[in-house]
């Protein structure tokens, strides 16, 4: 029986209870920590669970039947949270954004790696059906190496959003929608893609003056061969997010659709519908995901420790995408293109960095403890 402690007991924190009790007979909860106790007290409540409560971390860090702690605070104290329990003998999962900075992701593994425990970044789309799917789509060359890549991570949220107390502010949040928004993309782009070798961004406030972040970015990646345009907003009423991938004979995206096209004696299209019946065929034989979601990538860990195996989404996979979203936030803030990988020497390599030089396009007015109503976790990909 794995025991489990989460930190952090807010809104994404009930995706991972919920993903955990549908495993009863392989782990428990057996700890819920918050800095508003009240809040943790309310959730063994819901839930029913035999849980101490606690106001912080450090409670948890002299337990030894504590297995795994599962990190859902916000993102400022993500890295020394994981760190303190990978120090005292804990398997750690993180929910995204890994870090605030590639100097704190570099710490996480030094602790991972010193400690011998297991690290993994949550990413949970990647166990949902289509997402695998378009993976193994581009992995398999049926349609060709890929020339053009259009990532929409289209998100809306009202002006009150930002009125949460952690929320807007480049110290506790760590950045924009890029950073918490678009890191579920980022991730995406980059297991399907790797890392692009140059970025150029613009960053803009445009519909939130109670937010020193932006909540806009779009950016042109250049890979070898290939152009990628991501676009990460929170101002995108229907949330239409997708992925869409022009290869060298046929448009593959997700939401599945898939387009070919073989070309006339002079240049023009003609659609090749045996092409796209066979990548259709081809996906569908492809495995089934068994677990969707935050339940997938836990039920994973799970099996991991039981098994001794890897995780699947470890921290080089977090840190990656935070090299990505850095190198945006440089080139934005900066006004010109970014090489990558970064050097440790950047300014933008550490948290002090990076605030010395992001913009505040507007000073945060409200700091509220709470908001009412319930959240969503973005597009299942399925239409």
């Amino acid at each position: 029986m794995i025991r489990i402690a989460i930190v952090g007991t807010g809104n994404i924190s009930h995706a991972h209870v919920q993903a955990y009790l549908t495993f009863p007979e392989r782990c428990e909860i057996v700890a819920l920590v918050d800095i508003v106790p009240e809040k943790a007290q309310r959730m063994k409540e819901k839930y029913g669970l035999n849980a101490d409560v606690y106001d912080d971390h450090q409670q948890l860090l002299s337990r030894g039947d504590i297995d795994l702690v599962d990190v859902c605070t916000p993102p400022y104290v993500h890295a020394s949270i994981s760190i303190n329990c990978l120090r005292s003998g804990k398997n750690v999962v993180c929910e995204k954004p890994m870090a605030a900075s590639l100097e704190e992701c570099d710490a996480m593994l030094r602790a991972r790696d010193e400690s011998g425990m297991k690290l993994s970044i949550i990413a949970q789309n990647r166990f949902r059906q289509p997402i695998a799917n378009l993976k193994a789509l581009l992995d398999s060359g049926i349609a060709g190496p890929v020339r053009s890549a259009q990532v929409d991570s289209f998100w809306w949220r009202g002006h009150c959003y930002y009125d949460l107390w952690w929320r807007g502010t480049w110290e506790k949040e760590g950045g924009g929608c890029t950073l918490n928004h678009a890191v579920h993309h980022i991730d995406m782009l980059c297991w399907m893609m790797g890392l692009p070798q140059r970025v150029t961004s613009v960053l803009a406030n445009v519909a939130h003056d109670n937010a020193e972040v932006e909540d806009l970015s779009a950016s042109i990646l250049q890979y070898p061969g290939a152009l990628a345009q991501l676009t990460a907003s929170v101002v995108h009423h229907a949330e239409e997010q997708q992925l869409i991938f022009q290869c060298e004979k046929a448009k593959i995206a997700a939401p599945f659709s898939v387009y070919a096209s073989s070309s006339k004696g002079n240049g023009f299209p003609e659609r090749n519908e045996v092409l796209e019946q066979e990548i259709a065929d081809f996906a569908a034989q492809l495995p089934r995901v068994r677990w969707d979601g935050h339940t997938g990538q836990l039920e994973n860990v799970l099996t991991a420790l039981e098994t001794g195996t890897p995780v699947a989404i470890g921290g080089e996979d977090g840190r990656r995408t935070i090299e990505l979203i850095t190198a945006i936030y440089k080139a934005g803030t900066e006004g010109a293109s970014v090489a990558l990988p970064l050097r440790r020497d950047d300014p933008f390599y550490t948290v002090e960095g990076i605030m010395a030089r992001v913009p505040h396009f507007y000073e945060k007015t409200v700091s509220a403890q709470e908001l009412d109503g319930s959240i969503t976790l973005g597009s299942s990909y399925t239409k």
